[in-house]
């Protein structure tokens, strides 16, 4: 298989299980565009189950395979986000796509994105393949995945750590050691250890191609950004933003809510319509260049999600983090290890909710250090990491003869 390789353009192949937020598609896209940037024979192709893939821009040489979506539930269950069919008919229709999707591009590369084995195991038999064939095969995780006490148990009950050992090549934490261990707590063998490659964050970059300046009224002035991701679990932080504006109309900056695509609609139409009611609120449910918006606003209150963070850093922001504690700590964790090195301020949703707490912190957010002054450590290494890392691959593939790698099959 090597050797039908060795001539031809370059291909990797991305995983993004995509249940829920747009977290995982958003870090797959800039690391896909960062990859076609760095080789102009290098294609890549992104497995995702994100229903509105379809609003993004991608370069030219990355595209995209979208399967039957599926939203994972407050509960921890799964349903079927569209189609009438048991999810387990759903799981399994999705699992032949990415398959036969694998089998027919043949991949110089497969990179898996957060979860080892995929939605219910939905990859498990597309990495046994590309396993087979001698594709190489990395997991790429988050700086912070939850905390030991829920991932353990998690990781035992998906059988995670046999396919970490027998299946993957290497492990890219797309974070920097010195801040957090995404596996911290949790009993790994040397030899799965040994594969964690830390790439520092990854950069992002306001689109080159001017976007449109959103309809609101200070879109000239000095605004602060406040955003909750996908929306789906954004209510706390966009209601607490608004009590505080109820409360005090003359904090430091008008505020624009980008509400999230997935924010239900109920909650909108609220929002919008508490925000209307006020002069120096503006509300919109959706932004596909929301690094643009980043690079222009004057500081940003988040929940603190891995892509928030690394905008945040890029564009080198004052924040205000109001982290979700449930059903992950992922973004508590993370908050406050930022917090720790000073790189942005937090606020911790006590379900009170008081709006003069919120205002005192909007009020503090000018004087607080930009995360620049606050660390003179890289932190934003990642995309250049990894396209090395990639590179390597690439280089490697052409030189090995034809042949299969052998592996020891999970259990």
């Amino acid at each position: 298989m090597a050797n039908s390789r060795a001539h031809r353009n370059g291909r990797i192949l991305m995983y993004s299980h995509d249940t829920l937020g747009l977290g995982h598609l958003r870090r797959c896209r800039a690391i896909a565009h960062s990859l076609v940037e760095m080789d102009p024979d290098v294609s890549v192709l992104i497995i995702s189950g994100s229903p509105i893939i379809g609003s993004f821009d991608f370069r030219t040489r990355v595209d995209f395979v979208r399967v039957p979506g599926v939203i994972k539930l407050r509960n921890g269950d799964y349903t079927s986000l569209s189609l009438h069919m048991d999810v387990e008919d759903t799981v399994n229709l999705r699992s032949s796509i990415i398959n036969h999707t694998a089998e027919a591009f043949d991949p110089d590369l497969f990179i898996v994105d957060k979860e080892p084995l995929g939605l219910r195991g939905e990859v498990r038999d597309t990495l046994l393949m590309l396993k087979e064939r001698g594709t190489p095969l990395v997991l790429g995780l988050r700086d912070v995945m939850d905390e030991p006490a829920a991932l353990a148990p998690e990781w035992e009950r998906k059988k995670v750590l046999p396919a970490l050992r027998d299946l993957y090549d290497e492990i890219w934490v797309y974070g920097r050691e010195e801040i957090c261990d995404p596996l911290d707590g949790l009993s790994i063998p040397a030899s799965v250890r040994s594969k964690m490659r830390y790439t520092g964050y990854l950069r992002r970059e306001a689109s080159s191609t001017p976007a449109p300046k959103p309809n609101i009224p200070f879109a000239d002035d000095p605004f602060l950004l406040v955003t909750a991701g996908g929306g789906g679990d954004g209510e706390p932080v966009m209601d607490w933003v608004l009590r505080a504006y109820e409360h005090d109309s003359e904090l430091p900056y008008p505020a624009l809510l980008v509400l999230g695509p997935f924010m239900p609609y109920e909650q909108q139409t609220e929002f919008m319509d508490r925000a209307s009611r006020l002069d120096r609120v503006h509300a919109i449910t959706f932004d596909s260049r929301i690094e643009a918006l980043m690079s222009r606003c004057a500081g940003i209150v988040a929940m603190g999600g891995y892509n928030t963070f690394c905008e945040i850093l890029s564009f080198d922001k004052r924040a205000l983090i109001v982290p979700r504690t449930e059903p992950r700590l992922e973004q508590y964790i993370r908050a406050k290890k930022a917090e720790e090195w000073g790189l942005l301020g937090m606020l911790v949703d006590d379900g009170d909710r008081s709006p003069r707490a919120m205002a005192e912190a909007l009020r503090l957010l000018p004087s607080r250090k930009r995360p620049s002054e606050a660390s003179n450590v890289d932190l934003l290494g990642g995309l250049e990491n990894v396209q090395s890392f990639v590179r390597n691959h690439l280089q490697k593939t052409v030189r090995e003869s034809s042949g299969t790698v052998p592996f020891r099959r999970p259990a």
